[in-house]
């Protein structure tokens, strides 16, 4: 699930140097809203993969379901986020480098979160659930079957 930050700073980081700015505190606070929203979408689409998983479908099956069910709600989410923080990347007048640090940073990462991530993470539920360590089985012993009158 984790995997989806990665991307997203790297996202943040490349738009920063692209237009030559600095990694500063106003960048950094940028960091930190991108790595919470590329987590949550990487949580969304991953708990709808194990959903699917355990309903019954195939592991191939659950990872493009998961990630077609969450899909359209994560796009509309980003999209509405990165034209949100458009203001701050074309601002201008007093304060204006400061408010185009934080919104680049911001739409950088979440750019890259939208557009990479959201291949990467059901590609990496599929591997880590094919993979990865099974769960071993809890080693209780077989009950011992009730007689009608609730006693053994």
């Amino acid at each position: 699930m984790l995997l989806g930050t990665p991307i997203a700073v790297f996202g943040s980081v490349a738009a920063l140097w692209l237009n030559r700015f600095q990694l500063d505190v106003f960048a950094q606070i940028g960091l930190v809203m991108i790595i919470g929203l590329s987590a949550k979408n990487a949580i969304l689409i991953v708990e709808f993969c194990k959903e699917e998983y355990e309903g019954g479908k195939s592991l191939y099956d659950a990872a493009l379901a998961g990630a077609r069910l969450r899909l359209r709600p994560i796009l509309m989410t980003a999209f509405a986020f990165i034209f949100g923080v458009l203001p701050l990347v074309i601002a201008t007048g007093a304060g204006a480098n400061s408010r185009r640090i934080l919104g680049m940073t911001v739409m950088g990462g979440m750019l890259a979160a939208t557009l990479i991530a959201i291949f990467i993470i059901p590609a990496t539920f599929y591997v880590a659930e094919r993979f990865g360590p099974k769960p071993k089985a809890a080693g209780k012993p077989a009950a011992a079957p009730v007689a009608e009158g609730g006693h053994p």
